[in-house]
């Protein structure tokens, strides 16, 4: 029987390609190959190596160098600089220093005394396993399919009964030295094997050309998947649908409603960004009869714990009822279950040289008939841990269609948790950025002081949903910005500001999409220019709607999501120096900017003692990048002023009293301050951005 087309993972080597490139350059070539498919390897999981002949930059004289992926690389994007090189000969000279496994992790000190070419790439902890395979070509990979079989009760056996003899068998061991030594004994004892199972670990293959080692890659997972899908038949998945999932649309719904209260209580000490995951393999799991004993086990694979944690927290929620509000309030205490049960985990489990305790919250969080919702330090890493944790269901599901599933005993999963070695790579990591775990909704985002506010966010580290009512500005925004910052970071929302329920949905798919909100850049806007008597009752309503009306939704909206997560908030509006000076000829613009004004300082009154912040930038003659601009507001203006439209900036230049323009990044510079720290102990307060304007002081 062969696997379907479908599921078997494609041989994408192409000889040409590959002979035109040095044997550095096929490394990366494999690798990124083999990271493509997350049916391969995880997001950041695996790595793979090539020992090759180099020039020894001191003696001239050809030497033996192991190419192997660096510390904390991805093997589907990696680049040549992501590998570390070690000299061969050192590499073995490590073994007269080793003491035996109970001092493994003082030899990953000893591998930057090994370093080839003087290259600054730390070397990973999985070096040995490839040093000391006696094969040039070796690729290490945590499929789906093999680990499924990996963390069987019986997977030796099963091993045995797919492969034959072609591919071992090594009981767990956690990575590192030992189980480099492991590594190269079942090759000299089995050279004709093509690779090696680790028990619930993953994959080892070899092989004596980049080529053949890619395919016998490829062969064996196949074989694995065309195994599994045979073995399996049409049993039901986890014992069989226990609830019918709720449609798409309402379990959207719920997440929005859900997220918000779990990221206000699990950000207490550092903020959290969220995903959520509804995905067909993830509703197959929450909607089963098996989903609380199989979650209760935790994930096999190491790079899957170190994601997802000991295991998930299983939400209360019934999809045949599925009452929000009891859910949500049901919620604290359920989280200091989890976070009780965690502090014991460690108590048990703790060595007397453990590192402290770290976030006892849950990463993962499952809904029954609704989907998965994962938190982490930013939206990359709550995204992936997401990713991980659907490859541990793919793992359960395959091991229980064959076998029966095991996770990682409790005390080894601490010992990888906790490990020094990972705790001394994440004490190196650098320091957080001012806004990071901070999201931001900015209104008139596709305009030039709302795109320039968006990246001056995303430049500090937050997540930026951009909204504005003009859909293809708005594409376009989206498209500059995810560019230059990732597309993690950045979301939109086609919102009209003066339309109730489009603001109400915009910013229930804020929640969807990272878990709440922190930062509300009020300042979609317009302008318009009249005499008094020619001021039309439409376009006095017009500038209310959305300079008064609008402001009042969209920040209605933001205190109820801060209300909820209950650990403050930030409000900005963009108003303008005519709500503080007048100008002629612009009774409508001056009087909703005014307003705009005071309903800031009402809202700093209802917000302070909530740690809710409401303040004020304005702006004045912003003509660079600005939508407002690029209409009849720049004919009006000069028409006002009894000048053409090419002399506007430099008479605003003039006018100011410092004869400085003022640009969209001036006031998104302000924007930022309130936005962050740098302000905490301000509130209701405004800060000019106008070059100077005496009739605008505020005091």
């Amino acid at each position: 029987m062969s696997a379907s087309k479908s599921t078997r993972i494609e041989n994408r080597w192409e000889d040409e390609k590959a002979a035109a490139m040095s044997e550095a350059e096929r490394l990366v070539y494999r690798s990124n190959l083999l990271g493509a498919d997350k049916r391969v390897t995880n997001y950041g999981g695996g790595n793979t190596s090539s020992k090759t002949i180099e020039k020894d930059p001191l003696t001239g004289e050809e030497v033996e160098v192991l190419w192997v992926k660096g510390s904390g690389g991805d093997v589907g994007t990696i680049k040549l600089d992501g590998f570390s090189t070690l000299y061969m000969d050192k590499l073995r000279a490590l073994k007269d220093l080793y003491r035996g496994p109970e001092h493994e992790d003082e030899m990953v000190g000893y591998l930057p005394h090994c370093t080839f070419n003087l290259n600054p790439r730390a070397a990973s902890i999985d070096t040995p396993l490839h040093a000391y395979v006696p094969r040039p070509f070796v690729d290490h990979m945590h499929p789906d399919a093999l680990i499924a079989i990996a963390a069987s009760t019986d997977s030796r056996a099963l091993t045995r009964e797919v492969f034959g003899d072609d591919i071992g068998w090594l009981p767990w061991q956690r990575p590192g030295y030992e189980l480099g030594l492991w590594l190269e004994k079942f090759c000299l004892e089995n050279p004709e094997a093509k690779g090696v199972v680790l028990e619930s670990h993953g994959l080892f293959t070899w092989g004596d050309t980049p080529k053949q080692c890619y395919e016998t890659t490829l062969e064996t997972i196949n074989t694995a998947i065309e195994w599994l899908e045979a073995k399996s038949g049409d049993k039901p998945a986890f014992g069989g649908e226990a609830i019918t999932p709720l449609p798409a649309g309402t379990r959207r719904e719920i997440a929005a409603a859900l997220m918000p209260v779990i990221r206000g209580l699990i950000s207490e000490h550092s903020h959290k960004v969220g995903h959520f995951d509804d995905s067909d393999a993830v509703l197959t799991f929450v909607s089963s009869k098996e989903l609380r004993p199989l979650a209760a086990l935790g994930t096999s694979c190491p790079d899957h714990f170190l994601r997802t944690k000991i295991r998930p927290l299983v939400i209360d929620l019934d999809p045949a009822n599925p009452d929000i509000e009891s859910v949500t309030n049901a919620l604290p205490e359920a989280i200091e279950a989890y976070r009780a049960d965690y502090a014991a985990y460690y108590e048990r489990c703790r060595h007397d040289n453990s590192p402290a305790m770290r976030d006892p919250n849950a990463v993962v969080y499952l809904v029954p008939g609704v989907g998965m919702i994962t938190f982490a330090k930013d939206k990359a890493t709550a995204r992936i841990s997401g990713e991980f944790y659907v490859n541990a269901i793919n793992v359960m599901r395959g091991a229980s269609s064959v076998s029966t599933y095991r996770g990682l005993s409790e005390q080894e999963a601490f010992d990888i948790e906790y490990w020094l070695l990972e705790e001394a790579k994440l004490q190196r990591m650098p320091k957080p950025k001012s806004l990071a775990g901070r999201v931001g909704l900015v209104t008139g985002g596709a305009g030039g002081i709302g795109k320039a506010t968006a990246a001056r966010l995303l430049r500090e580290g937050a997540c930026v949903v951009l909204a504005d009512i003009d859909e293809t500005a708005l594409a376009a925004a989206h498209e500059e910005l995810a560019s230059a910052f990732g597309a993690d970071v950045v979301r939109t929302a086609a919102i009209d500001v003066t339309d109730e329920s489009r603001v109400i949905a915009g910013f229930a798919d804020a929640a969807a999409e990272y878990g709440g909100l922190d930062i509300l850049v009020s300042n979609a806007g317009l302008a318009s220019s009249s005499p008094i008597e020619e001021t039309s009752l439409a376009l006095w309503n017009k500038n209310m709607d959305i300079l008064s009306t609008g402001y009042f939704l969209v920040s209605r909206e933001a205190f109820k999501l801060f209300r909820t997560q209950n650990i403050g908030g930030n409000v900005v509006f963009v108003a303008s120096k005519n709500g503080l000076a007048a100008s002629p000829n612009a009774a409508a613009y001056c009087t909703a900017k005014a307003a705009e004004i005071h309903l800031a300082r009402c809202l700093a009154l209802e917000g302070a003692g909530e740690q809710i912040r409401v303040n004020v930038v304005n702006p004045d003659a912003v003509l660079r990048g600005s939508k407002i601009w690029t209409g009849e507001w720049k004919e009006q203006r000069a028409a006002a002023y009894k000048m053409s439209t090419d002399e506007l900036e430099e008479h605003y230049r003039q006018r100011s009293m410092l004869k400085r323009s003022v640009f969209p990044e001036d006031i998104a510079e302000a924007i930022y301050f309130f936005a962050s720290e740098a302000s905490a102990k301000s509130t209701g307060n405004i800060v000019n951005v106008d070059a100077g304007n005496a009739q605008s002081f505020t005091r």
